[in-house]
């Protein structure tokens, strides 16, 4: 079942590369009492994500926050070392949270999961992005195809 406006997203774990180490981040610790701009995508270094999608919130995160986000995060089916550098790679550090869904036991968990395997890609997440309040999704944008960015781009975000 795909997540849908009005739905609490379900409790998940994702792993963060810290400079203590692996760190899990729970949805509750992540979610509870904030609103969060929450985006996936199919790949940390994959062609729109680098060119675009992580590139977008990063240099909008300062109006991001100006706009009432307490936090912003990008998902991933990557495991926490890749994200990590990728996030490095991009200026992400202290901008945007780098988490990694390396099961993506929560993107299949809100049904957005997709194979990708012209790209070599399988077990991925479509590009989505939301707005998540206290855990709930207010808005939600998935893009028809993985090479498109634009409804669930951080200018988007900031429309919300």
């Amino acid at each position: 079942m795909t997540v849908k406006i009005g739905d609490r997203l379900p409790a998940a774990t994702f792993k963060q590369l810290t400079p203590n180490g692996i760190v899990d981040v729970g949805t509750d610790a992540l979610l509870k009492g904030k609103k969060v701009a929450l985006f996936g995508l199919p790949g940390a270094y994959t062609p729109v994500c680098s060119a675009a999608h992580l590139p977008g919130y990063v240099a909008n995160a300062d109006k991001l926050h100006a706009a009432g986000f307490d936090a912003i995060a990008c998902v991933s089916a990557n495991d926490p070392f890749v994200m990590d550098a990728w996030g490095k790679a991009h200026g992400a550090d202290g901008k945007v949270l780098m988490l990694a869904d390396a099961d993506a036991s929560f993107t299949k968990a809100i049904g957005m999961a997709v194979d990708l395997p012209a790209f070599g890609l399988l077990d991925r997440s479509q590009r989505y992005s939301m707005v998540v309040e206290d855990g709930v999704v207010r808005k939600l944008e998935v893009e028809k195809s993985v090479l498109d960015h634009d409804g669930s781009s951080a200018a988007c975000m900031l429309r919300s």
